[in-house]
């Protein structure tokens, strides 16, 4: 079951190479999940004690939940459903064609449930850094507890590293961890295996039946744990959201190889050690690890956790991207890191965001049993969007409708129960994820609608193209060497053009209406790139067509107009862009008046299209519109 081809560009000879960048990008969220997971099974808020029956339980649910969201949903299902190799969530909904659909018809509304989905990651992307590097750093209380008062200090200089290494590339900083998560997660599953062969008992644990046994059984206190358990599957999303970084194939040999076997064999080893030593429940993955090894355990540890920093920012830089690109946020500087991967990006402002958030939150959470209140509810939430919005792609693309309803069915069950037990974490610090959820969903469907109304109001008293070449005819104006591109978004006549044409009274010899559009696929070939129109003599109508992974250079899509026949005079381009001042009014009907003036701030802050469309800025000429909204 698979549509448009997601299948990567790379070739087989570098998959080993792939696999082992992806370890050090993709899985570093969820490789690192036995610090905190099952010590959260059993936390203080749980009220649930580590008996025989009750140990079994949590770690037979969390085997299966490791089988069955990550293995058959996400790895064997949902990045099927990828947009010509990139995933995340905005691609999948790119899939069902969306953006032009009319509101309250169910593709606009699965829009929009997709878009907050997006929004949804960006409050886990804070989250992330902040619980993984925190964990790691507190298993300094395990091998001396005089040095406590380190462990918000170090994690904090930690983070800030972290983040500043960031404008490197994903690439890069994968190659740096790949090797750093191989050996994480051989030494996670030699500690665990060791455990377990001197408690085989831990291995009834893989029946699944004593995770049935524990939810049918377990009562309310049974359902509240699954938020805990949960955290044992939290980054399966960001496997599909760095898909485009990757492939699909590097990522699931990576997954079947190496980290499937560590996690399992490190929850098992947990599981033994609590079943010989109940009180080791406090510490439980710290406590694995033989005595003299605990401080290189804690300089692992601290390394991974970074990397599990790593898989969610690289995934949010690519969220923004597509976003942007779809015309769903903000323009904003975007810096390519890689000449091979186009997925591979690097968003300054993005980066310096989430730096802030993530050290704000290390400081007033203070540890990480307390962020894990905050930690989960924004993925569960996200889980079940994805699935709903793979189950439509799936109907839309007619796979095997049988076995789609089937497989839906049980990964909706599953994604429902994590969620409405994650949703008990709202007064604890789940309220966190969500706010920053909304406010971002605020500021994108703002964004979208501003410039709808935007373009309403430039081009509401514009003629007809068609009527303008024929008044150009019959009073021609005085040409000048050289060529004009006028940006414009339809069949009207750009205003800038207008304007240029009253005050100046001459016009160049080419004179180029260019119309650049974003469509639902992730990239463009360069030979279906152009569509060029003869409107007039002298004056050209251009389309150029971009996936919305790919950055949009309009000079080298001139140069390819050339090749296709255009003769134009590219030493001598002079490009035309507005530089509008938006004035909120309630005067013109759009958006309440506090959407307006919100807009009116992202429009002044928002990058210019001189670089967005890596225009050379000495052959640009502004031309300045008030325009109310």
């Amino acid at each position: 079951m698979t549509i448009r081809s997601g299948a990567s560009t790379s070739e087989p000879r570098h998959l080993p190479r792939l696999a082992l960048a992806a370890l050090g990008v993709v899985y570093g969220d969820i490789g690192t999940s036995p610090v905190y997971a099952l010590k959260a099974c059993f936390g203080s808020d749980s009220h649930l004690n580590p008996t025989h029956a009750n140990l079994l339980g949590i770690l037979s649910l969390i085997i299966w939940s490791l089988l069955i969201t990550v293995t058959l949903k996400y790895l064997s299902v949902v990045m099927n459903a990828n947009n010509k190799g990139e995933g995340g969530i905005v691609a999948l909904v790119a899939l069902l064609n969306p953006w032009r659909a009319k509101p309250g018809s169910l593709r606009y509304v699965l829009m929009m449930v997709g878009l907050f989905g997006g929004a949804l990651l960006f409050g886990d992307a804070t989250i992330t850094p902040a619980i993984s590097v925190l964990s790691a750093i507190e298993g300094i209380d395990v091998a001396t507890p005089a040095l406590h008062r380190w462990i918000i200090p170090l994690t904090l200089a930690i983070l800030f590293v972290l983040f500043m290494i960031q404008k490197r590339g994903t690439g890069s900083v994968g190659d740096i961890f790949g090797p750093v998560m191989v050996l994480w997660f051989v030494a996670i599953g030699a500690v665990g295996a060791i455990k377990i062969i001197h408690q085989p008992a831990i291995l009834a644990a893989i029946n699944p039946w004593y995770a049935l046994h524990f939810l049918i059984h377990g009562g309310f206190i049974g359902f509240a744990v699954l938020g805990a358990v949960f955290l044992s599957v939290t980054g399966a999303e960001a496997l599909y959201a760095d898909m485009g970084h990757f492939g699909a194939a590097p990522i699931r040999i990576a997954w079947y190889v190496l980290v499937l076997p560590g996690l399992v064999l490190n929850y098992l080893g947990q599981g033994a050690l609590i079943l010989d030593s109940p009180g080791a429940i406090d510490a439980p993955f710290y406590n694995l690890v033989p005595a003299g090894w605990i401080y290189p355990a804690v300089v692992l540890t601290a390394l991974a956790t970074v990397i599990a920093s790593q898989a969610v920012i690289s995934g949010c830089f690519s969220l923004v991207r597509q976003l942007i690109q779809l015309g769903q946020f903000p323009r904003m500087t975007i810096v390519q890191t890689s000449s091979e991967e186009q997925g591979q990006v690097y968003i300054p402002f993005v980066n310096w965001a989430l730096l802030i958030a993530t050290l704000g939150l290390v400081l007033g959470f203070k540890s990480s049993d307390a962020l894990s209140a905050a930690y989960g509810i924004a993925v569960s939430a996200t889980m079940v969007i994805t699935t709903v919005l793979s189950l439509f792609v799936a109907r839309r693309y007619n796979w095997r409708l049988h076995i789609v309803y089937a497989l839906s069915s049980l990964f909706i069950l599953i994604d429902l129960g994590f969620f409405a037990s994650n949703l008990l974490k709202i007064t604890g610090g789940g309220w966190y994820p969500l706010l920053v959820a909304s406010s971002a969903f605020i500021v994108m469907m703002t964004w979208s609608r501003g410039r709808a109304l935007l373009a309403k109001e430039l081009f509401k008293d514009t003629e007809p193209l068609q009527e303008f070449c024929r008044r150009l005819a019959e009073h021609p104006p005085y040409r000048i060497p050289g060529t004009a591109v006028f940006f414009t978004y339809g069949t009207q006549v750009p205003p800038r053009l207008v304007l240029h044409l009253e005050r100046h009274h001459v016009l160049q010899e080419c004179v180029l209406l260019l119309t650049v559009v974003t469509e639902d696929e992730p990239r463009i070939h360069a030979a279906d790139r152009l569509q060029i129109i003869g409107i007039a003599p002298g004056i050209t109508r251009i389309t150029v067509r971009y996936g919305f992974m790919q950055a949009q250079n309009i000079p080298v899509a001139l140069q390819l107009c050339e090749e296709l026949g255009l003769k134009l005079d590219l030493k001598h381009v002079t490009y035309y862009l507005g530089h509008e001042t938006i004035i909120p009014s309630s005067e013109v009907p759009g958006m309440a008046m506090w959407r307006e003036s919100l807009y009116s701030f992202l429009s002044r802050n928002a990058s210019r299209p001189t670089a967005f469309f890596n225009l050379p800025p000495e052959d640009v000429v502004e031309l300045g519109f008030q325009v109310k909204i």
